[in-house]
């Protein structure tokens, strides 16, 4: 029987991801899983830091703590899971695949947006490239057409 011990969860934030998160949370509490959220971003490079940040002696420091805890904030730990939350920087399939093999993680749960045709072609598919990457299993979902299926 498949047994993870180690789950990763990409987001970006978007209801897509929101509802993976959900099912990720699920499969670790069956598990008793750890659980490890990452998020990232193009860069921690000064391109992204705000005014108050690069005024500050902090720069990229202070830019890197603001994104961290944004994560933390918009995916909180939810009780009694162990949880860690990851900040990475660079190509998203790239890092995801990176910290799964990193942390020897046993499943990845990541949402899809579903984009077809044109959206598709010039968006390319994180999704996809992760499946292609992952050295685990990966699990992806899409949002379901009925609101009453999705967990809230």
């Amino acid at each position: 029987m498949f047994q993870p011990r180690v789950i990763l969860h990409p987001t970006d934030f978007s209801d897509c991801s929101r509802y993976a998160f959900h099912v990720a949370v699920d499969l670790a509490r069956q598990h008793q899983a750890a659980l490890l959220i990452v998020n990232v971003v193009e860069t921690l490079g000064p391109e992204n830091i705000t005014y108050g940040e690069a005024s500050s002696e902090l720069e990229p420091a202070g830019y890197r703590r603001r994104l961290a805890r944004e994560l933390c904030q918009k995916v909180p730990a939810p009780p009694g899971l162990a949880v860690e939350h990851i900040l990475a920087e660079g190509d998203p399939a790239h890092e995801i695949e990176r910290v799964a093999r990193e942390r020897s993680c046993d499943l990845i749960i990541l949402g899809t947006h579903g984009r077809t045709g044109l959206s598709r072609l010039l968006m390319g598919s994180v999704a996809e490239q992760v499946v292609r990457l992952a050295p685990c299993p990966v699990l992806i979902t899409k949002p379901s057409p009925n609101k009453a299926a999705q967990p809230t």
